[in-house]
């Protein structure tokens, strides 16, 4: 910098703003917030999308612990009924229970896991409690000890099965 005044004239002048700069800053600035603004509403619906799908997976899922408990009663409704059956005949009324509790559980999402004798063992879906002697191939499934069961198409419960060696 030089100590001549006409040089800080010079500078005093650009430093003013013109007639014609204000309302470009103007723009700008407007220009700068309104894009701002749509990127803050854009984060704001695509929040309010993911709040909403995760309130749904969670909504699916807030009733598992009861469906897990209803599913033992299941377990001990049909050792009841095998029961009544090996002593003599069993109430006609006792499968319309159990058909019954099955409906409401399967309005809720819950799904039986479907098991034939022969099929191959799948780890995903089943759990092995032993292996067995057998001319079937190895690795495929004996005998089906406990159901398994899928809620919502998520595994709540593997099918307990016996396995060929």
């Amino acid at each position: 910098m030089s100590d001549n005044p006409e040089d800080k004239n010079k500078e005093e002048v650009k430093e003013e703003p013109t007639a014609t700069d204000e309302p470009i800053k103007c723009q700008k600035e407007r220009d700068e917030y309104l894009d701002g603004w749509k990127r803050a509403k854009a984060d704001l619906i695509n929040y309010k999308k993911e709040e909403s799908k995760r309130f749904m997976e969670m909504a699916k899922f807030a009733s598992e612990d009861l469906i897990v408990e209803m599913i033992s009663i299941l377990d001990s409704f049909d050792l009841g009924l095998a029961v009544l059956e090996k002593d003599g005949k069993a109430e006609k009324g006792m499968y319309l229970i159990r058909s019954q509790m099955e409906d409401v559980l399967r309005k809720r999402g819950l799904e039986r896991i479907a098991v034939s004798v022969g099929q191959s063992f799948d780890p995903a879906l089943h759990e092995a409690i032993a292996e067995i002697e057998s001319d079937k191939p190895s690795g495929s499934i004996i005998e089906e000890i406990e159901r398994g069961y899928l809620l919502n198409s998520k595994l709540i419960r593997p099918v307990r099965v016996k396995v060929a060696k």
